[in-house]
């Protein structure tokens, strides 16, 4: 049987989603916990890997096990093994053609910025702190070039494995609430860095050092090293994965703060 399961985790716990050997990583947490459940090894697919310091609040992976459970067992049993900084929202059973990676058709994170003068102490781990004041509405300027089916090959690492550059940006609306900014971000897919870097033009404009228009000309240019910084992690969610109606999967649009 193939189960589909919703996580959430605190990233700043684990050097990213993928196992590593010698290494606290959320994949390893999961999969001990689950092979607990099923008295059997599990191996989890899952919708997007995120890298140290990232968080998921609606992050979906995949399994398949020949233990027989219910939707109720697998998160509570995985809840009862798991350590406190992950925790799984849902699990159901998917149709064998179900794969948490290639079935997904669009994702969405959350980029959240604390732009005060003081230093975060509580949400130090949760918000990325930009001391300077930015301009919301200059970034907003500055996002609108940047929607569409572009090539992002000046926003992605250079350690990106994907095929190609190009994706399709659906979404990148920038909103104050307060002291706190943020950046939703949606696309059909995501290049490695891609947000953290998308984040980093924002507030290179946003502080006044670029005009809105120079995003277009980082997009155009296909060039990393003339995007500037990449924005630190911390502050950083994958709040969706979206799949077909098919599928029957929990639409939880989890959004913090």
């Amino acid at each position: 049987m193939r189960i589909a399961i919703g996580v959430e985790y605190d990233g700043s716990a684990f050097c990213g989603w993928q196992r590593q050997h010698g290494q606290p990583s959320v994949q390893a947490a999961v999969e001990a916990a689950l092979s607990r459940v099923a008295n059997e090894p599990i191996e989890v697919v899952v919708a997007g890997r995120t890298d140290t310091g990232v968080h998921g609040i609606g992050q979906v992976a995949h399994f398949d096990s020949s233990a027989l459970r219910s939707e109720y067992a697998w998160v509570r049993g995985a809840n009862a093994a798991l350590p406190a900084a992950v925790s799984l929202r849902w699990a159901l059973p998917v149709p064998d053609d179900f794969n948490a990676r290639f079935s997904a058709t669009g994702r969405a994170y959350r980029y959240l910025i604390l732009n005060r003068p003081e230093r975060p102490a509580l949400r130090r781990h949760f918000v990325s702190w930009i001391y300077t004041p930015l301009d919301a509405d200059l970034m907003q300027a500055a996002a609108g070039h940047l929607i569409g089916r572009h090539d992002f090959s000046a926003f992605r690492a250079s350690s990106c494995q994907a095929r190609h550059p190009v994706r399709e940006l659906r979404r990148l609306q920038v909103t104050r609430m307060g002291d706190l900014i943020a950046l939703d971000v949606e696309a059909n897919a995501f290049l490695h860095h891609m947000v953290r870097n998308l984040a980093g033009v924002l507030i290179a404009v946003g502080s006044g050092q670029q005009a809105p228009g120079w995003a277009a000309e980082v997009l155009e240019s296909r060039d990393r090293r003339l995007a500037g910084v990449t924005a630190p992690p911390a502050g950083l969610y994958l709040t969706h994965v979206s799949y077909p109606e098919r599928f029957g999967l929990p639409q939880l649009l989890a959004e913090p703060w």
